[in-house]
């Protein structure tokens, strides 16, 4: 890794593959869930348990692909590669989600063996979810450890989070601003408008996007093929104390935001009774989230990294319980407290993934290993069960509760209380968990360029062996 710092450009074409992953996000996660139960019909305990299934798939897809990314040689590198491979399995699973034109239609493979009552929607559901987060695995794991290559400064490997992350939020704004012009000037509207147009959007960038990052971005090439075992790597990560306050941190942190994604529409549409123009809550919350990047940036630099994301989890803890005090025709009402919400989630991506970085310098100082997609591959499977775990809990609620999603349904007070106790508060309890996880992270600025120092120390003194067996 060169010391000449990374040129805009280079930090450009690189964060590109981060907008159709920031887009994809939202939807699979809030807008899928909603349609394929309120406007197609599925039970909340069906699409739940399809979340759950598809996304406990990868605790043996995840780790195997970040064990076979690292590798990976060819004259592309082993990076580069899977995520030009996982560009056709993306596309083709997002226009079977986000298009079901018959439910029953094109599933190749039975899964009557898994004995599931299902049904044919459920079936369908779980096969292309389980073929789109296939893909997505190939795609995300080398590409967060292509990062972590780019740069070893601790302060620049902020930058490259944060442009990664500010093209994503870009691209994530401008994708919700689209159903909502839509809806203002068209009146094109509702669940099944914001579906369309967001999988057209992800059925064009996926393929831009990720080919320009491929194709415009060098891959470091001077690394070195290991040969180790999958278990021993596992076991080396568990014993790294940085990576493990960080994970637990991280999981604790995704599962309280993934339990708010999943149920502000339903929130929307059954507190306050505006369910099509809740496209509007996103695009409050991403256009804060874009602002606020460059404030956490310097706020890094001058506290350290752990301390800023803890003072960005404690503000989110106080401002989401605000929710609770709106009820019919407050939609409004929503903004200012989404707006400054979403000024502090700015940390919950940037800075979580520039710490990854100096995780895995600090693992490869200890091992004198280079196992980056690994830790990503564990990175990806800890965020997936979250996204697995978070669906179930909040959608079995919902069913226990008696709670009717349908289009003009009307719940009683009761229903709606429990529903505003899941939105309210779920998510503040998961983050305190995730503050008292990350207290006391031993990695710091000091001690990172400690850590660099000696891993340069260590290649240097490897060279010279071997240019002295060579000789």
């Amino acid at each position: 890794m060169s010391k000449k710092s990374l040129t805009k450009k280079t930090l450009f074409f690189y964060g590109l593959s981060e907008m159709p992953l920031s887009i994809a996000s939202l939807p699979l996660l809030a807008f899928i869930p909603n349609y394929y139960v309120s406007d197609l019909g599925l039970d909340f305990a069906v699409v739940g348990l399809v979340m759950l299934l598809s996304r406990s798939f990868d605790a043996v897809t995840d780790p195997l692909i970040g064990f076979l990314s690292d590798r990976t040689n060819t004259r592309w590198g082993r990076r580069r590669i899977w995520m030009f491979l996982s560009i056709p399995l993306l596309m083709i699973a997002i226009y079977k989600i986000f298009f079901p034109q018959n439910l029953w239609e094109w599933v190749p493979i039975s899964l009557d063996f898994l004995t599931l009552n299902l049904g044919e929607g459920g079936h369908y559901l779980l096969f292309w979810f389980l073929v789109l987060w296939f893909g997505w695995s190939m795609l995300f794991i080398p590409y967060y450890s292509w990062a972590a290559e780019l740069s070893s400064d601790y302060n620049e490997r902020s930058t490259i989070v944060g442009w990664r992350m500010f093209i994503g939020t870009l691209g994530n704004a401008i994708s919700k601003f689209l159903p909502a012009i839509a809806l203002f000037f068209f009146a094109f509207g509702g669940a099944e408008a914001t579906i369309i147009i967001l999988g057209i959007c992800l059925l064009i960038v996926i393929p831009i996007c990720t080919s320009l990052s491929v194709f415009n971005v060098s891959e470091r090439m001077d690394y070195q093929v290991k040969q180790g075992s999958l278990k021993k790597g596992l076991i080396a990560m568990w014993r790294n104390s940085a990576f493990r306050k960080l994970i637990f941190a991280y999981f604790f942190n995704y599962l309280g935001i993934t339990l708010s994604t999943l149920t502000v529409m339903f929130f929307i549409r059954g507190v306050t009774g505006e369910e099509e123009q809740g496209i509007l809550y996103f695009v409050f919350y991403y256009i804060a989230n874009l602002i606020g990047i460059p404030f956490w940036l310097w706020l890094c630099k001058k506290i350290g990294k752990h301390n800023a994301w803890t003072i960005g989890l404690l503000v989110f803890t106080f401002l989401q319980p605000c929710y609770f005090f709106l009820g019919e025709g407050d939609y409004y009402w929503m903004f200012p407290i989404t707006f400054t919400a979403g000024l502090a989630g700015s940390t919950f991506h940037l800075i979580p993934h520039s710490m990854k970085a100096d995780v895995i310098d600090y693992d490869t100082y200890l091992t004198g290993d280079d196992r980056a997609a690994q830790f990503f591959a564990a990175w990806s499977f800890v965020t997936k069960m979250a996204i697995a775990i978070a669906p179930f809990f909040a959608f079995t609620y919902l069913d226990l509760i008696g709670f009717d999603s349908s289009p003009g349904a009307i719940n009683s007070p009761e229903q709606i209380l429990g529903l505003k106790i899941l939105f309210c508060f779920g998510l503040p309890l998961f983050l305190i968990i995730a503050i008292f996880c990350v207290r006391d992270y031993p990695i710091t600025q000091k001690k990172q360029e400690e850590i660099r120092g000696k891993i340069k120390t260590q290649k240097e003194n490897f060279q010279n062996q071997a240019e002295i067996m060579d000789n």
